[in-house]
């Protein structure tokens, strides 16, 4: 007798075969997800990062940098581009999503059977038994479609996260950018001063030698031209350090590390640059707000799934054939086995409560986002408006008076009005302002990087003023 009728099994690889195609396909790609990360990076930031899968592409992107800045005085713009191709633990953050990817890929090619095959017979039998057996799980089969679309939330976080460490990278750079060239600025001012302070020093040593000024008198201009040396080596170091913190986010070391930046800050804008529609603007575009909505959804999607499978822990389908051979005769008969693990107790009430508290959890930390997210963007543009009218205070207000001081002791020096070291006296009071005002420059330029951490997040909106405060 012959039955060659496999429903049990074809049922089985059907639904085996059954994952979602058009998610393999995305999924499967090499930089799987990291066109969406490229269109945020250029609507929040204007210049897009770069992912390198292979030697070759490392080594082109090393030509790439060394072209735009070796030898070369650079931009905040130009510093930042750099860092979004060259930056190494970037490239960290993009292989993160690679992996996640790579978890969704597996999610969406559905459940992976499993064939068990044996052999048995006796030695002086001819009864010869060959069994093929297709082992799946029916749990992994009935919760597929609700694992991919968990993974498919987790794979668009995913996304998120890259383009959240793109964003902060991108801030980051910039500020020490900003940093760096005020640093150097400060330094070139003191520097300025120096040379007239070392005026007024040999003066008061030659006056000293002629007896016509007191030894007390001379401390205070050689004390004045030390303490001036000191704040001048100082400010130095400080500008070193900034432009070695610079090259470290820039992903630069050696040879690559030949570069320059400004002496001086830009300018002051005629306005500041952000708008007073700045909350709206952080709560349509914030990622950590995007990635809490997908925390939401995921949560939601996780709870449901196990509340579908609370009552079942494990199910196996066994759908097979078996072939018995006995002298001349075969005998085939289709094999299905169903085994069902039913809990001792019901877990139904501990799975209700524990999706509950997760998602009240999820939700209060997304209310709480979204709170810090617009106090944030409040404090950035209070804090860009407030800076710029600070800074053009000390340069329309404070530096013309300062001017008209410095004119004013220069023409009665001249005509013999006053003497050497009242001059040098108002030339250390203008040093105290012009150092005032460039450092005012700087804190507005360092408000407006945090205006775009306040819109799209990836940065801690206020961290500049709050290390200042500590110093």
């Amino acid at each position: 007798m012959r039955r060659a009728t496999l429903p049990a099994l074809g049922a089985a690889l059907l639904l085996a075969a059954c994952g979602d195609a058009t998610l393999r396909q995305s999924s499967s790609a090499p930089r799987a997800g990291f066109a969406s990360v490229e269109a945020g990076s250029r609507k929040a930031l204007g210049s897009a990062p770069a992912w390198h899968l292979s030697a070759a592409e490392i080594e082109a992107n090393a030509s790439r940098v060394h072209a735009l800045i070796n030898g070369k005085t650079i931009s905040a713009d130009t510093a930042v581009q750099v860092a979004l191709i060259n930056n190494r633990a970037l490239q960290a953050d993009f292989a993160d999503l690679g992996l996640s990817s790579a978890e969704l890929w597996e999610a969406a090619m559905g459940p992976v059977p499993s064939v068990r095959v044996s052999v048995s017979g006796l030695a002086d039998d001819v009864s010869r038994s060959l069994e093929a057996t297709l082992i799946q799980s029916l749990l992994d089969l009935a919760t597929t479609r609700s694992r991919t679309e968990i993974a498919a939330i987790r794979f668009r976080q995913a996304e998120l996260a890259a383009l959240s460490e793109t964003i902060a990278l991108a801030i980051e750079t910039r500020r020490a950018w900003i940093e760096a060239v005020g640093a150097f600025e400060a330094a070139a001012l003191i520097g300025q001063a120096q040379g007239t302070a070392d005026a007024g020093s040999e003066l008061a040593a030659q006056l000293g030698r002629t007896g016509a000024m007191s030894k007390a008198d001379q401390a205070r201009e050689h004390a004045f031209t030390a303490e001036l040396a000191g704040e001048r080596s100082a400010a130095r170091l400080e500008a070193q350090l900034s432009k070695d913190r610079l090259m470290r986010l820039m992903g630069l070391w050696g040879s690559d590390t030949t570069v320059y930046v400004p002496d001086a800050l830009p300018s002051l804008p005629g306005r500041p640059r952000a708008s007073a529609d700045i909350e709206r603007m952080a709560l349509a575009n914030r990622v950590d707000l995007a990635a809490g909505k997908l925390e939401l959804q995921a949560v939601a999607l996780d709870y449901k799934l196990s509340g579908e499978t609370r009552m079942i822990s494990d199910v196996a389908l066994a759908a097979g054939l078996e072939l018995e051979r006995a002298d001349d005769e075969t005998e085939r008969s289709p094999v299905l086995e169903v085994d069902f693990e039913i809990p001792l107790y019901d877990t139904a009430g501990l799975v209700s409560k524990r999706g509950q508290m997760a998602y009240l959890q999820a939700a209060s930390m997304l209310a709480q986002t979204a709170v810090d997210a617009r106090a944030e963007a409040r404090m950035a543009y209070r804090a860009v408006t407030g800076r710029h009218a600070v800074a053009r205070h000390w340069r329309d207000e404070v530096m013309p008076l300062r001017r008209q001081i410095d004119e004013e002791a220069l023409l009665s020096y001249n005509g013999m009005l006053t003497s050497t070291f009242e001059l040098l006296e108002d030339a250390r009071e203008g040093l105290d302002a012009r150092l005032s005002t460039a450092e005012a420059k700087r804190d507005y330029w360092l408000a407006e990087t945090d205006v775009t951490a306040g819109i799209w997040g990836g940065g801690d909106v206020g961290a500049s003023s709050e290390e200042e405060d500590e110093e």
